[in-house]
């Protein structure tokens, strides 16, 4: 035991020291004389932490303490071969010249060390401390502090940042929003860039997803409280499948994302405006996929080499429905292409199984449908007089009115300035930011399903039915309340948030403007009409707040706190309640 903890009181002091120097490393700019000594510690960081590894192989018994000495021992064993071959490579260089191109690769393996220290770390706070609702809710929060630093480091912006703007900028990314109250292309640093999509990543998909998947990967299964802890968020009914699902999960990311990113790649290859087209590709096919809306392109969209580039903007407008769909509803359906596939080519052997998208893929899917139709058909007349009178081609109108359409739920992405729309096209755009994506995805909102569950109520009621029958099936009534709780708590939080920044902010400030960055903010949408840049510091904050609750999601938060273990075995006398 006294072992065990000396090991312990080394692990743990090693990951103090390796993030310390990660953030003195990336932070902080050094004096010339000082690179020598600064990589010769690199250098020595790297070994150390392979002997420990090395000698934890052979000291622990139990496999998943093995595998994971055994996968770091051959992550830092391959950085160290990788730079001696490097260095034989450019042995006629200057050695601060060589030492300049060994710098990243070892960096790279220290911080992806970090990153799996602090995913074990996450899981093992899962394992003591039992609620989903709350350690998920924490875990963002954590997140959120930690950008905020990492944004505040010198070499992270060009000049300085105030906290708030960090913080603000921070949640924004982990929230997936995309307002801003900077210039992410002018004020941050390539470093600080790299820093704002990690955090969309992570944001993104959530910390449960990536801490499942480290996991599954080391362990090859979970525990019964593990796949508790991740069960509601991945979407899965059955335990056994939890973190399987978050290994799909992240293979199917990476998978979209890096596709998103060689055809983004593709549309911009022969740009001269835009530099590193590599880095521009994957950047924003990370943010359009996590439904984020973040640019490093100065003017975003609307720049007009983005503009009327519709090659890019329809791969853009895939990757956000991709990623707003919702995994279970593409896994599932992806399911069903393929058994209807071999089906039908095996039909004259194999008897015809009948096997059915479910009823929630189903509800998605024609409520994505509707929305995207509905939303293209309203913007293609109301501002076909308007914002669509510079795209001279018909593909150039149908372009933008899809892109509009599909943009507002969650993404964020502008082509056009929101302030020169007309009052209805907004007023539709703030209806489309409100319903948002679908569950279990990138993007925010009350959701699909919850609008349809609580619009095929609202029918069901008219006529005379007390439970809400759809494709064959009957919907709980649980789902049923969920879906109206949800529904009243957006309304309410969206509506507390606009009353107090309309109390922070002087007389005369323009209401609808207010009313529009609310809704992008709880939808985590990230369109503005301009307001981003004028608010006041308690105004930030209130934007902050509701950022946060809309991506956690304020019914978790209050299951979480106020959900009661003992089941009810009980119930009073029924009432009726005079409604109208």
């Amino acid at each position: 035991m006294q072992k065990e903890a000396i090991l312990k009181f080394i692990y743990r002091f090693f990951d103090i020291f390796v993030l310390a120097f990660l953030v003195f490393d990336f932070g902080y700019t050094v004096n010339e004389s000082y690179k020598t000594p600064k990589f010769i510690g690199l250098v020595s960081i790297t070994l150390a932490l392979l002997a420990f590894n090395i000698f934890k192989f052979y000291y622990y018994t139990t496999t998943g303490k093995k595998r994971i000495s055994l996968f770091n021992s051959f992550i830092l064993a391959g950085l160290l071969l990788t730079s001696i071959i490097v260095a034989l490579v450019n042995l006629d260089l200057y050695y601060l010249d060589v030492f300049r191109k060994i710098k990243p690769i070892l960096e790279a393996g220290l911080f992806m060390y970090f990153i799996i220290r602090l995913m074990l770390l996450v899981r093992y706070i899962y394992q003591v401390y039992y609620n989903p609702a709350i350690v998920f809710v924490g875990s963002f929060f954590v997140i959120i502090l930690v950008g905020t630093i990492l944004l505040l480091l010198p070499t992270a912006t060009t000049g300085s940042i105030t906290f708030t703007d960090a913080f603000f900028t921070a949640t924004s990314a982990v929230c997936v929003t995309g307002l801003t109250v900077i210039n992410v292309s002018n004020e941050l640093t390539f470093l600080g860039q790299t820093i704002l999509i990690s955090l969309i990543q992570i944001g993104g998909l959530g910390i449960l997803t990536f801490t499942s998947f480290f996991s599954f990967f080391f362990r090859g299964s979970s525990s019964f409280k593990e796949g508790l802890n991740v069960k509601d968020f991945t979407a899965q009914e059955n335990l056994r499948d939890v973190l399987k699902a978050a290994l799909n999960i992240v293979a199917f990311t990476v998978f979209i994302e890096a596709i998103g990113a060689v055809f983004i790649y593709t549309s911009i290859m022969d740009n001269p405006a835009i530099t590193d087209k590599v880095y521009f590709s994957i950047f924003h096919s990370i943010s359009a996929f996590c439904n984020a809306g973040f640019s490093i392109v100065e003017n975003g969209f609307s720049e007009s080499y983005i503009k009327f580039n519709y090659y890019i903007q329809w791969v853009v407008m895939f990757l956000i429905i991709f990623g707003g769909l919702g995994y279970t509803i593409i896994f599932n359906f992806s399911q069903y292409i393929k058994t209807s596939i071999v089906q039908f080519f095996q039909r004259a052997s194999v008897p015809k199984k009948v096997r059915m998208l479910s009823v929630n893929a189903k509800i998605v899917l024609f409520t994505t449908l509707l929305l995207l139709v509905g939303g293209f058909a309203f913007f293609i007349i109301a501002e076909q007089n308007n914002l669509l009178l510079e795209h001279k081609t018909y593909f150039g109108k149908i372009t933008q009115a899809a892109f509009h359409s599909v943009s507002p739920r969650t993404a964020g992405f502008n082509t056009v300035d929101y302030s020169q729309m007309k009052v209805p096209s907004l007023l539709f755009m703030i209806f489309l930011m409100w319903v948002g994506a679908s569950p279990a995805s990138t993007g925010g909102g009350i959701k699909t399903s919850t609008f349809a569950l609580a619009s095929l109520n609202i029918i069901a009621v008219a006529r005379g039915k007390n439970k809400i029958q759809i494709f064959g099936r009957r919907i709980s009534s649980e789902s049923t309340h969920r879906a109206f709780a949800i529904l009243c708590i957006s309304l309410f939080v969206i509506g507390a948030a606009i009353i107090t920044i309309l109390s922070f902010e002087p007389a005369g400030t323009d209401v609808l403007s207010v009313v529009f960055e609310c809704f992008s903010a709880y939808s985590t949408v990230g369109l503005t009409m301009g307001f981003t840049t004028e608010m006041s510091e308690p105004s930030k904050y209130v934007i902050i707040a509701t950022m946060f609750i809309g991506r956690i999601g304020m019914l978790n938060l209050m299951i979480g706190l106020l959900r009661e273990i003992n089941h009810q075995f009980y119930e009073y006398p029924k009432e009726n309640i005079l409604i109208n």
